[in-house]
Parts: C-alpha cells; structure tokens; sequence
C-alpha cells in the first residue's frame, strides 16, 4: 500500500514538474542572451591620464577655475550609455593637467597600450586627456603604437561640474569610434566636439571653445552624428606599425628644445643656452634667414677653436655661393654638426604651414607645428643624428 502510494506520489510530482512553467530555467537563458550581447560587443579599454575632462570646479558656471578631481570609475559611471555600445574597462594611468604630463608618461602610456592591443580580448583605446598638450600626445602615440587597433584621444573644453560639459558626450563618441572596425588602420585618432581627427593634422587652435581642436588645412577624417561613426578621408602618411621607431626598451627620450626666432632682435642666446643645457635638437620656429644662419653658426661654434670656427665660416660661405664646392662644403659641415649630436629643425609659428626654408644641413619640419615637431625629432634622434635621414622621417610621417 504504501509503495503504491510512494509510486503516485512520484508520478504526480513528475506530472507537475513537466506542466509547469520552468522559472528556474527562464532566469539563466534570459541572462545568458544578455551575456552573450555584451560578448558580442567590442571590448575598449579606457586609460585615463587627467585634464579637464576628469576635473571639477566649486561652482557649475566657472570654466576656468578647476582641479584634476575625478578618476577612470567616475569617468566611466557618468556615461553609463556606453555599456550599450561596448565592454568597457578602466585604469587610471596617471591623473594630472595635461601640461604636467612628462616625456616619461608618454613612453609608459605607449607601453601600457602596446601591451593591451596585443590582446585578442581588447578591441580598442580610448586615451582621456587634458587638452593643453593632446595633440603632443596623440602624435607621440601615432608614431609609436605597433598595432592596427583603433586608439582614440580624448579631452574636454569644460570641466565635468560645469554646465552643459562636453566631456560626457567626448566620451561616448570616443568609445563609439574606438569599437568600430572602420575606424582600424587609420592611426591614432582625435575625438573631440563631434569631429574625427587624426593625430598628425589635428591641432588646438583656442583656449576656451568647444570647437577648438582643428585641422586647418588637411581638414577631418570623418564625424560622429547621432551615434554614428562616418568617416570620409583616409590618412596617407606613414604611422603606427608603419614606422621605425621601437620604444619598448627606451626609458627616456632626448632633450629637444623649441625656440622661437622671428621676432626683431633675435639672436643666438637661448640656442647657446639650450645646447649648453644638453639639447640634443632644436626645434626653431621662425622664418629668418638671419636667425637660422646665426642658430647653425651657434651649434658649429660651441666649444669650437679658432681655426674650427673659420672652417664653419668658409663652409657655410660656400654653400650658401653654389658652385663645385657647394656638395662637398655641406657634406663636410653636415659631419662637424654631427659629431656635436645636435640637429636643427626650421618650423614655423602659425598654426598652420608649410616649414621650407631649408638652410644649411637644416631639416624642415614639412607641415608639423614646433610642438609635433619636436615630438617626432625626439624620436628621430632615438635612432640617427643624419639630417638626411631625420629629413626622411619628416616627409614620411
């Protein structure tokens, strides 16, 4: 009897097990389609450095008087709309203003990257900055990153207590871009106020507006507009994985200072004090033709003894009449400069240009701003001291 009864006890609780609703079952598929949502989204790494966009003021109207406040977590939860585009996650490389960031905190933050992008989990970066030195920054890593992956720098004109912040927005149009495969292969990317921008191009043109960061003449690679990512150029000169320059065992980079001499009554002291200080290069933004010859004069001439400084005289004489001597005479100054390590680089003090005022065994920028062009011949000198070849990486990248 009671075997009969255990038996249609069984039967019973199989009989309403199989008619009833399965919730348990129900919670883990429904979660589990969300996993596999999240999965299929691309995962962007979010590094972040300080600036503006991590800053914070005591009133929400002042737009100038902030400090570096806030970290990668509230960076991150303050746009929550970007879990729905990607899979995000943080890390906090340094938190500063942008005009503290170091030659040593871009080797370390092109380290960290190259080390992310060579994992097949990480899809892109996103780089937060302060905008002061972005631009420094974005160009330094698109020479030095060795991977297709997108990475996107971004920063903000006000900062995250003030009305109507731009940050916000930058970022979730940075992480847009950075998770998107139209956006591989193009360099290092700039990300600001709606706009695509390549590092090589893209400058800051204004201390206050929104619309600051600008590509005067080559103009943008594309924008994002209500959440999608267009892009409408492709950048031609060499970058990333395109170039010679290997950083992974470097700790520092050499001292290259950036002069400017198209004033009046220039002369030859700061270049005298710079080489003194240990320059490795110079970085002169100016057009004259007095304050170049008198800058290379300066460069030869240091430590140089009488009758070295009449042979730089002579050469420079030579060159500058034309003639059979002109070669020889700029091959022969070309390897007195050298053996002091110093280069010399003729840029220009405009926002935008073209540096062709070639003097002497000097090496023109091409259309890089002093402060692009001080980065890239930092780089330069990494490997060579030869004008021609430094000249090279100019008209390449």
């Amino acid at each position: 009897m009671r075997r009969g009864l255990m038996r249609l006890s069984i039967a019973a609780l199989i009989a309403v097990g199989l008619a009833a609703p399965n919730f348990a079952s129900n919670v883990p598929m429904a979660f589990a389609e969300e996993t596999t949502v999240q999965q299929n989204l691309p995962h962007v790494v979010i590094l972040a450095t300080g600036g503006t966009i991590a800053s914070t003021a005591a009133s929400n109207t002042d737009t100038s008087n902030y400090q570096v406040t806030n970290g990668v977590d509230t960076l991150i939860n303050a746009v929550p709309e970007m879990k729905e585009i990607a899979q995000i996650s943080g890390e906090q490389v340094i938190n500063v203003g942008s005009t503290n960031v170091s030659d040593e905190d871009r080797l370390s933050l092109a380290k960290r990257i190259n080390v992310l992008l060579a994992q097949d989990d990480v899809d892109g970066i996103v780089v937060t900055h302060g905008t002061e030195t972005l631009e420094q920054t974005a160009y330094f890593l698109n020479l030095v990153v060795k991977s297709d992956k997108p990475v996107v720098v971004v920063g903000s004109m006000r900062p995250a207590s003030s009305i109507s912040a731009d940050g916000p927005m930058n970022l979730y149009n940075a992480v847009k871009v950075a998770g998107d495969s139209k956006s591989k292969g193009k360099g290092v990317l700039i990300v600001l106020n709606d706009r695509i921008g390549a590092a090589r191009f893209i400058s800051k043109v204004s201390n206050w507006s929104t619309e600051t960061f600008k590509s005067l003449e080559q103009g943008f690679l594309g924008d994002v507009v209500a959440g999608k990512v267009n892009f409408y150029q492709q950048p031609v000169l060499k970058h990333t994985t395109q170039t010679d320059f290997d950083i992974s065992e470097l700790t520092a980079l050499p001292k290259v200072d950036i002069l400017y001499a198209s004033y009046g009554n220039s002369d030859t002291s700061l270049v005298q004090s710079s080489l003194d200080a240990g320059a490795q290069g110079l970085v002169i933004a100016g057009a004259g033709t007095t304050q170049f010859t008198n800058a290379l004069s300066a460069l030869g001439a240091k430590g140089l003894s009488d009758a070295e400084q009449n042979q730089i005289e002579y050469l420079t004489k030579s060159i500058k009449a034309g003639g059979a001597d002109a070669g020889w005479a700029k091959e022969e100054l070309k390897r007195m400069g050298a053996t002091r390590g110093a280069v010399i680089a003729s840029s220009f003090w405009q926002a935008s240009g073209q540096a062709l005022y070639a003097r002497d065994n000097q090496v023109e920028t091409n259309s890089l701003p002093p402060l692009k062009a001080r980065i890239l011949l930092q780089l330069a000198l990494t490997k060579t001291t030869d004008p021609e070849k430094i000249q090279q990486y100019f008209d390449e990248y």
